[in-house]
């Protein structure tokens, strides 16, 4: 082999090997998450007044909670963890937000939503979701969430569901956080899938 075909066979490879480097930086090779029956179609009403429905969850990273606001213990347990992990993320959290999901349609109303987010403390951005009983039964049903009535009168409870789900900002389920985690758990689950 001569010497200039030598130096080109040389260019070639370099040439070769820092082109894949570039594609391997840019995540060409970063596997998509894998199919999900988890989430899908929904049409709710967030705790403005506005409807909305699945596309709500594109363009951040989303933490969706399903629970009510007269939950006792809990669901402001997990929504004050969420927000704390919120927090622990740093310039991360700016593309992060919390969906809490109402399964007690009966009594949360976007008024009643509104006002428990808002004395929660929750982070900006955080949307609280609720609907008809058949919008309630949708969503449910697309997030595999379980909930049922229990008891009478205007005190009555509900039994549900305590996963958080981690959706990306193409609104595909990513992992499940679980309520016993710590906010700094929470935080590095985070953490790991937006930066995956």
């Amino acid at each position: 082999m001569n010497r200039h075909r030598l130096i080109l066979l040389i260019v070639l490879v370099v040439g070769a090997i820092a082109a894949g480097v570039m594609a391997w930086k840019s995540d060409v090779f970063r596997p998509a998450p894998p199919p999900s029956d988890i989430g899908g179609a929904f049409h709710l009403v967030d705790q403005n007044g506005r409807a909305v429905d699945q596309s709500v969850l594109k363009g951040k990273w989303n933490a969706v909670f399903f629970g009510f606001t007269y939950c006792p213990d809990l669901c402001p347990t997990t929504l004050h963890e969420l927000s704390t992990a919120t927090t622990l993320l740093g310039d991360d959290g700016k593309d992060f937000r919390i969906v809490f999901v109402s399964v007690d349609p009966g009594r949360d109303n976007p008024k009643q939503m509104k006002a428990y987010l808002d004395a929660q403390g929750l982070p900006a951005g955080t949307l609280g979701l609720t609907g008809t009983p058949a919008q309630t039964a949708e969503v449910a049903k697309a997030y595999k969430v379980f909930y049922q009535k229990v008891g009478t009168g205007p005190d009555y409870e509900v039994n549900h569901t305590g996963v958080i789900y981690l959706m990306d900002p193409k609104g595909r389920f990513v992992s499940a956080l679980g309520p016993a985690m710590s906010p700094q758990e929470m935080a590095g689950q985070i953490e790991k899938a937006i930066h995956g």
